[in-house]
């Protein structure tokens, strides 16, 4: 991975929310857009976790709950209009779909469709007004591809490829680009409580996870890391990139190569 920032990107004067930035990817993005002089605003449940990683960065924490749309409207109201928005947040449950709770698939959607909807909904009259804007979704290789027994993840994370790419199509004559990145398996909190929950439900020991199933169809054996995910969107966020819009960006090591 790299230890040192590839992409010379200047975003002074630039104002970057990401949802989901207290750790994971939110955070090595939230991390590598201050390296390039952006305001970050890190959108998190967890308000004083938010603030606490906001603050070295010499940026602001929100603690709001993405399920709830008078929280993002709240966001809005607040003058928190991005420049940049990066998708982020987002959790998953691991189940047979016969034993999915449906209050769960719902709240995915929620949290992974509808409140990345209402952020660039929000955003886009202040973009289109400035001739410039980036959205950056982190989506996945579950964007592309599906998996047993995530139906709400791979769902949501489907239905933001979609969103991402309408938002390319309308936005693209104002200066605005959308873009999704697609990761493999991430060293994340999240991945981390996957390996639990998939070893419960397919009856393996979690290193057999890692093995039989994470890294299994990559070629490249390996998970990837947070920071290699923010440098792809720091460039898609850098003028190399103005015409890239609409796409989907794999770094899953060959996952869905064939």
């Amino acid at each position: 991975m790299p230890t040192e920032p590839l992409v010379n990107v200047d975003l002074s004067g630039k104002t970057a929310l990401i949802t989901g930035g207290v750790s994971g990817i939110g955070l090595a993005c939230a991390t590598r857009l201050a390296q390039a002089g952006a305001t970050v605003v890190i959108v998190d449940l967890d308000a004083s976790a938010a603030q606490a990683v906001a603050e070295p960065l010499g940026g602001r924490g929100i603690g709001a709950d993405l399920s709830d749309p008078a929280a993002l409207e709240r966001i809005d109201a607040a003058g928190y209009a991005a420049d940049i928005i990066v998708n982020n947040a987002g959790f998953q449950r691991v189940a047979p779909i016969e034993e999915f709770d449906p209050a769960v698939f719902v709240a995915i959607q929620k949290v992974m469709v509808e409140a990345p909807f209402r952020l660039i909904q929000a955003s886009l009259p202040r973009m289109y007004e400035r001739g410039w804007g980036r959205v950056v979704n982190i989506s996945s290789a579950h964007g592309l591809v599906a998996s047993p027994f995530k139906v709400a993840y791979v769902t949501a994370k489907h239905g933001l490829e979609g969103l991402s790419k309408v938002t390319a199509m309308e936005g693209g004559g104002h200066g605005v680009t959308s873009n999704c990145i697609n990761p493999g398996y991430v060293r994340t909190p999240l991945v981390e409580k996957q390996i639990a929950d998939q070893a419960r439900t397919r009856g393996i020991g979690e290193d057999e996870v890692i093995e039989q199933v994470m890294l299994q169809r990559p070629s490249v054996k390996r998970l990837l890391e947070p920071e290699e995910v923010a440098e792809l969107a720091a460039y898609l966020c850098s003028p190399l990139a103005d015409c890239i819009n609409g796409s989907s960006y794999k770094i899953d090591g060959g996952w869905t190569a064939n």
